[in-house]
């Protein structure tokens, strides 16, 4: 296994926009290899011209040769092909352009015929006299969902083109949203997003979006970068205009074919693949700019593993808890304080062996999770990948069911145990096909109410019974309702919430509001910034407690001074 550099979006003089006139399709190829990269793939807009041209050239220079009719420098050129596709695994492809301007990498095996990817490209409506014009504008296609759909079938890699930027499917700039953004960046058809700001270390970076924590993104995205680069090098007058290899992803694999890496983007491997850095920088650490966002609802660190003091059980608890929720990744070895040097596995081969024999042997019904070492800062650490169970709810021991609220773990009480089953047994309903967007209805607004966050608790309803308090819960996240919490039952977020409400109760008179919304309070807990949040509805003042970043949206962003999503 080998991190192999490529650069998955280029395109060639066969796209309308090319900005470099005079270029060949093996000075593309020489750059890649004076870049270093592995693999590239042609992607030009809506056509696979650039690639067939290629093709059909050294095509020409070998028939030339069976009839020994090569000139001095066809042969040098055909000599010069060879030795360079040795070196460059070049990939067929294209850049299609979706109903209302989305772009969409549709990248292809180089064993597969050049014509049946035209054939794609006409399935997906683009008209006959455009198929070798590398235009942007080709009229009325097909949407973004049948797009993917339709690429992943024929057996490509389906990626969605920088995603965060212009034509981008996470819609920044945008004014609507909801449903189908979750839609086009959640669809099971589609493998990855590009981004342009992979290498950022920021809380508000695309690939921290999509990292599964936030409740209606619940699938993680798989995030890549590649140099969309219209050009050999990058313009000295516009550091926007990239050239071949200025922006490069590294896959971890095998061998460099098409079948390894299409594995890779089908995997929930997500530490195969990272932003390459180049030898002036240190490599990308996965397991730092995990630590660097702290615990989550998907993920969380362990510093020891030892069976005596409970550290083994804390991790068999935050699998159980991330198999009934939405999956996670667990690293072991390094603590989540920032400040705290992290102190390696010694043995990471046997602390893997004892995870894995206490799943196997405690954690009912059977669950599989895998497990692996990584390096980070000198350090070995145990990586554990928990998928989102399939029959939950699963319990340690037989009757221990854990879940994950927020970025702590803690028992289920009968109300959350009974949710679990109930969202077992309910089918699986696919992501709506949305044929437009713009006439869809704003999610985040209900006939011109803010809908509440979507992470933290509300406390709906009290009730006194002989003296002590029962309260119903709301999870926010996931709408779950649970009856019957007293401040002693009551786990940390649970807790806090039930503390607030009785000793210090929110006085509407007392905060200061902006139209029917306000905050309440803000504090930092684990890192992170917790708001408790209010909002009048019907004459009452509805509370949420303990909001994190990932609950905030539309009216609540700018009230808590956060960065709204562009």
């Amino acid at each position: 296994m080998q991190w192999r550099r490529v650069d998955l979006h280029l395109h060639t003089p066969a796209s309308a926009d090319y900005h470099q006139p005079g270029v060949s399709y093996l000075d593309i190829l020489r750059q890649a290899e004076s870049r270093g990269l592995d693999a590239i793939a042609f992607t030009d807009h809506n056509t696979v011209a650039g690639y067939r041209k290629m093709t059909e050239e050294i095509h020409q220079l070998e028939v030339l040769e069976q009839l020994s009719r090569l000139r001095s420098e066809e042969q040098k050129t055909l000599a010069e092909y060879r030795r360079l596709r040795e070196k460059v695994l070049v990939l067929p492809g294209f850049e299609f352009t979706a109903t209302f301007g989305f772009h969409i990498l549709g990248i292809f095996d180089p064993d597969m015929d050049v014509r049946e990817i035209e054939f794609l490209l006409r399935k997906l409506n683009i008209p006959v006299d455009k198929l070798d014009t590398g235009s942007v504008e080709v009229g009325a296609t097909n949407d973004v969902l049948t797009a993917y759909r339709t690429i992943s079938e024929a057996g490509g890699i389906v990626i969605a083109a920088h995603a965060n930027s212009n034509n981008g499917v996470a819609m920044r700039g945008f004014d609507f949203g909801g449903q189908t953004r979750i839609a086009y960046t959640q669809d099971v058809h589609l493998h990855a997003l590009e981004v342009t700001d992979l290498d950022k270390r920021d809380v508000r970076t695309t690939a921290r979006f999509f990292d599964g924590s936030k409740p209606e993104y619940a699938r993680r995205m798989r995030c890549i970068q590649g140099s969309d680069a219209h050009q050999l090098e990058r313009d000295p007058k516009d550091r926007h205009r990239l050239g071949v290899g200025d922006r490069v992803t590294e896959v971890m694999l095998p061998d460099m074919t098409f079948a390894a890496l299409r594995e890779v983007f089908l995997s929930d491997d997500f530490a195969r693949t990272r932003p390459y850095r180049h030898a002036e920088k240190a490599p990308y650490d996965y397991v730092q700019s995990a630590r660097e966002e702290g615990a989550t609802f998907v993920q969380d660190f362990h510093s020891r593993h030892s069976r005596r003091g409970g550290h083994l059980y804390a991790i068999l608890c935050d699998i159980c808890a991330f198999a009934n929720t939405n999956g996670g990744t667990l690293y072991v070895g390094l603590s989540a304080d920032l400040k705290e040097p992290p102190i390696g596995v010694g043995n990471p081969r046997q602390v893997i062996d004892a995870i894995q024999t206490e799943v196997s042997q405690r954690i009912t019904p059977p669950l599989e999770v895998k497990a692996d070492a990584q390096d980070s800062q000198g350090k070995r650490i145990v990586r554990v990948t928990v998928p989102r169970g399939e029959d939950p709810p699963y319990a340690i021991d037989d009757n221990k069911v854990y879940i994950r609220s927020e970025s702590e773990t803690g028992l289920a009480v009968r109300d959350e145990i009974v949710n679990l089953v109930l969202h077992s047994q309910a089918p699986e309903s696919p992501v709506e096909h949305v044929e437009s967007p713009v006439q869809e209805e704003l999610p985040e607004q209900t006939h011109g109410r803010v809908e509440p966050p979507r992470t933290g608790v509300e406390i709906v309803d009290t009730e006194e019974r002989q003296g002590t308090l029962y309260h119903t819960m709301r999870d926010l996240r996931n709408g779950n309702v649970v009856k019957n919490v007293t401040r002693k039952s009551a786990r940390k977020l649970w807790h806090y919430a039930i503390t607030q409400v009785e000793d210090h109760p929110v006085d509407p008179k007392k905060i200061e509001w902006v139209g029917d919304i306000a905050v309440a309070r803000k504090r930092e807990h684990a890192g992170q910034s917790r708001y408790d949040l209010v909002q009048m509805d019907a004459g009452k003042a509805r509370v949420y407690y303990g909001v994190t970043d990932d609950g905030i949206h539309s009216d609540w962003t700018e009230l808590v001074g956060l960065e709204a999503e562009e």
